[in-house]
């Protein structure tokens, strides 16, 4: 039996170094992540704070794609698809435990859609180069629905596949924290960043706050990377009052019904919605994901809420290429996640900006990066990595990223809820529980609480249910059933007493219905 290992906020200690770090980074979504992996594995001293959990925002609620982007492509944006398409082949290699290749249909209800999208995805295949996952081809009538038999039937005349690759997003996050830790780098979360350290007009720290002590700390460094999403603008405007937002956040929506509304291991893509958008249904975790929207939002919020019409176009659009369609009643969670695009010169529609990632380098010498999206994390990292290492006057060293196993790399063939783990999954399997599955409709057992709890910086019942493991996304009301044992678990590791218990059983509550419709 492996022994509780010590408490988690040990951290804030070893954060408090007297000696100035080279990098903190602000931000423990994929942006932040993949900085500090970067910065750390470069043999850089590398200190990250989330405000939050790890993957508490826009990174634990994408479409669970590792893809180049096709729409991109109908864009025009060969440059962006490329880059993505690189790094889809290169996360392939260095996390086969959490990326894998997936089968997409793109079905054909007119004549001419086969020849168009067929040759748009033949582009797709060059640009991908050595590292494509697979070529596209013509499929006829009868292999479409044997690929994805729910397919609607009336006027299909045949469809085109094409490969790219999926994943689990907070899994990776953590991974990427693990990854952190193997290569020195010390990260810490609930621990919001609430000012930043000046000399003269030089950003030189952080002041940063305890989050569980109300403690408030202060942090040295020759560089401080903002990379805090669609709230880069509250930390830039801690340095400037005066700065002007750089961002325009846009809202994606998405649900999760059963593994009948798409019973096989193919995946469907739908080119061209009401909206101009694609929208994807997906296998992922025995459950079928079907996103998303593109609503623009005038603020940014931490539990951003479908909107009425987002789920109404979501499900009428899926009723039209899916037999049976599903309806309200059959939405087992519902999840919306906030894209930190920055604002084009004009008044353009939120479809029409692009994706790529930003950086900018303040006066004093803050950087921010923003934009982007998962596929392209470890890209984002090494670019600001690269401004950083200039701007500080720090060595200036080689990227090792590109060929980086990540913590856990293993190319053993696990059932779907062990694989996440990867090498990890032996040493959970032999803790106390591992036999325990909490909820017969949910995969998750009692030693993954446990195992998150000491090993994954979990500290609460949502960290445990929403990213550690996926409860909350795949099934938001079984997910409330468990709560309780959730929260006892989590007591036992860290210590924590009855009535902690109780307010974390309603805070969960009280979150998890605005996953659920009903």
């Amino acid at each position: 039996m492996t022994a509780p290992q010590p408490d988690p906020r040990t951290a804030v200690t070893a954060a408090l170094t007297p000696q100035p770090w080279d990098v903190i980074v602000i931000g423990g979504g994929a942006s932040g992540l993949g900085s500090a992996v970067e910065a750390a594995t470069r043999g850089h001293r590398v200190l990250l704070l989330e405000g939050h959990d790890y993957a508490k925002g826009t990174s634990s609620r994408s479409t669970k794609l590792v893809h180049g982007g096709v729409r991109y492509l109908a864009q025009g944006n060969v440059s962006l698809v490329r880059e993505a398409l690189r790094e889809r082949g290169l996360l392939r290699q260095n996390a086969p435990h959490l990326v894998r290749d997936l089968e997409f249909v793109v079905p054909a209800y007119d004549w001419w859609a086969e020849p168009f999208y067929g040759i748009g995805l033949k582009m797709y295949d060059v640009l991908a180069g050595k590292l494509s996952l697979g070529s596209s081809k013509l499929l006829s009538k009868e292999k479409a629905l044997e690929k994805t038999s729910t397919l609607q039937q009336d006027g299909l005349k045949g469809g085109i596949l094409y490969h790219d690759g999926q994943f689990d997003d907070s899994r990776l996050a953590i991974t990427l924290l693990r990854t952190l830790q193997d290569h020195g780098g010390v990260a810490l979360n609930y621990a919001p960043v609430t000012g930043l350290l000046k000399e003269g007009s030089k950003v030189v720290g952080v002041k940063f706050r305890d989050g569980e002590s109300g403690q408030e700390h202060e942090a040295h460094a020759r560089v401080v990377i903002n990379a805090t999403g669609v709230w880069v603008d509250d930390i830039r405007q801690m340095e400037d009052a005066s700065a002007k937002p750089m961002l325009s956040p846009s809202q994606g929506v998405h649900i999760v019904v059963d593994k009948k509304f798409l019973p096989g291991d193919s995946a469907i893509m739908i080119p061209r919605t009401d909206d101009g958008r694609v929208l994807f249904a997906v296998p992922w975790h025995d459950h079928v994901v079907i996103g998303t929207t593109d609503t623009a939002v005038p603020h940014a919020s931490f539990e951003p809420r479908a909107l009425e019409e987002e789920i109404e176009f979501i499900l009428r659009t899926a009723g039209r290429y899916l037999s049976p369609a599903p309806t309200r009643a059959d939405v087992q969670s519902v999840y919306a996640g906030l894209r930190p695009l920055v604002k084009p010169a004009d008044d353009a529609d939120t479809k029409a900006i692009s994706r790529d990632h930003t950086i900018v380098i303040s006066e004093g010498g803050l950087i921010t990066l923003t934009g982007g999206k998962w596929t392209t994390y470890r890209r984002m990292g090494e670019d600001t990595v690269n401004r950083a290492e200039q701007q500080a006057g720090l060595p200036e060293r080689l990227t090792v990223t590109p060929g980086l196993h990540l913590h856990g790399w293993s190319q053993e063939d696990r059932p779907d809820h062990w694989k996440v783990y990867g090498t990890d999954a032996p040493r959970i399997q032999a803790l106390p529980g591992a036999d325990v599955t909490l909820h017969p409709e949910l995969p998750y057992t009692e030693a993954e609480v446990r195992w998150a709890a000491r090993f994954e910086q979990a500290r609460s019942v949502e960290d445990i249910l929403a990213r550690r493991t996926r409860a909350l996304l795949l099934n938001a009301r079984a997910s409330l059933d468990i709560a309780p044992r959730v929260a006892e678990i989590i007591a036992e590791e860290l210590g924590r007493d009855t009535a902690w218990q109780a307010e974390q059983v309603k805070a969960y509550r009280d979150l998890a219905q605005g996953y659920m419709l009903n």
